[in-house]
């Protein structure tokens, strides 16, 4: 049985009247965005920030000075960096190493279920980049019943791996006594977030659950998993089990010094560049398949199974899917323009990811009745609209001009497997 019960804190803020920024494709629905009185979303007025205002000279040379400082000659490492063996990442481990002569321990929170160019460019990014690494596999079962009760609680299974990818770093610096953490970009300035972080260099420890976690603790969501479904029960978990979703105690993290960085604040941020330079020095490869369902883009998110249905469910509660946010940032990149962007939004933004459905179905251990119970349940009605038996979004982007692809009907509907027809149908 499926709760009618949602804990995600973000939904209730949203604006009630969507609106679409007039420079890149993102709407205002959004969590957390910032929206300016004359129509442009935060992550466009800070990329003009980024492109004319930010001296990235000054900025590098802050960066040599924080390595000059925290520089390790002694055969230790002197920084952590989380990384997945994509391009991002590998780019801030390969710079940070070979550029700036640090001395790196990489870490891993390994994905739900690796897919195989995943697997293969984590392998690759240690092999060809030469990188040492910790890789952390969580309790199997515990990370399963998390991720299902994540999905029926949030609408995102991908919550428990968020947990473990922001803490499980802080734990390795603490056993590591090492003083920088660095991160790749920060989120919240480059895809219209919380404009109160847009010029700090690391996400304060204070503000994790708020900017990471959608307001909701693991205690949270165990409490939801207790009271609200039949499928988890105390019995099913071990309080060891759960000590790396969760950071370590904030007070003993500042009095060791640990600190948190974005490489982002410092190097100016291109995903277009980063994918070439990991291709180039850490043996990166695009997904074999083409581009990514969801989007037009080939090279972002491919480590995990479970990505498309991150994904797609944030179109779903938002009406923002994968290619909406790749578009946005590649319009303020230069590499598309508006019209461009708005037209690849009706062609990929929340295509149903059926490439890995049943794996997605088996690893949460729902039946396809309750995944698509769990996805109506998060339609908001000030975003969707019931019409002959379909889900349409009330209002989309391609909805507000006159561009070349009117005639083609938009992914989240073209796409759409047999089974929602069969149960979505009975779900109100």
């Amino acid at each position: 049985m499926v709760s009618k019960k949602i804990i995600d804190r973000q939904i209730p803020d949203l604006p009630k009247k969507i609106e679409f920024c007039d420079r890149c494709v993102v709407s205002n629905q959004r969590p957390r965005i910032y929206w300016s009185k004359d129509g442009i979303c935060g992550a466009c007025k800070f990329s003009d920030i980024k492109n004319h205002e930010i001296d990235w000279k000054e900025r590098e040379e802050m960066l040599i000075a924080l390595c000059d400082e925290h520089r390790r000659n002694d055969g230790r490492y002197d920084m952590i960096i989380p990384i997945s063996g994509g391009k991002d990442s590998a780019r801030v481990a390969y710079e940070l190493k070979y550029k700036y002569g640090m001395h790196p321990l990489t870490i891993t929170w390994a994905p739900f279920e690796y897919t195989p160019v995943g697997y293969k460019n984590f392998r690759n990014f240690i092999k060809v980049g030469a990188f040492n690494n910790l890789m952390a596999w969580p309790n199997g079962r515990v990370h399963r019943k998390l991720s299902r009760i994540a999905f029926e609680a949030l609408g995102d299974a991908w919550q428990p791996f968020a947990y473990g990818q922001v803490s499980y770093a802080f734990h390795i610096a603490r056993a590591f006594d090492i003083k920088l953490v660095f991160f790749g970009e920060n989120g919240e300035a480059e895809y219209s977030g919380d404009p109160r972080v847009y010029n700090l260099r690391g996400m304060p420890f204070e503000m994790w659950s708020e900017q990471y976690f959608k307001g909701i603790t693991l205690n949270d969501l165990i409490e939801y998993g207790l009271k609200e479904t039949d499928y988890f029960t105390e019995d099913d978990y071990d309080e060891s089990d759960l000590i790396l979703y969760g950071p370590p105690d904030i007070k003993k993290m500042k009095d060791q010094g640990i600190e948190f960085h974005w490489f982002s604040f410092y190097r100016k941020w291109i995903p277009q560049e980063n994918y070439y330079l990991a291709a180039e020095h850490t043996g990166f490869e695009a997904n074999p398949e083409g581009r990514s369902e969801g989007t037009y883009s080939k090279y972002a998110s491919l480590d995990d199974q479970t990505d498309g249905f991150h994904f797609y469910m944030a179109f779903i509660k938002f009406g923002i899917g994968r290619c909406t946010s790749d578009a946005s940032h590649e319009v303020r990149d230069g590499h598309i323009t508006r019209e461009e962007g708005v037209s690849l939004v009706k062609r990929y933004d929340g295509e149903f990811p059926k490439r890995w459905f049943k794996e997605f179905l088996n690893y949460t251990e729902i039946t396809e009745e309750e995944f698509w119970r769990i996805v109506d349940k998060f339609r908001s009605s000030k975003i969707w609209k019931k019409e002959d038996g379909i889900w349409k979004l009330r209002k989309a982007v391609y909805d507000e001009g006159d561009y070349s692809i009117d005639e083609v009907t938009p992914a989240y509907i073209s796409s759409l497997p047999k089974s929602y027809y069969k149960y979505s149908k009975n779900n109100y």
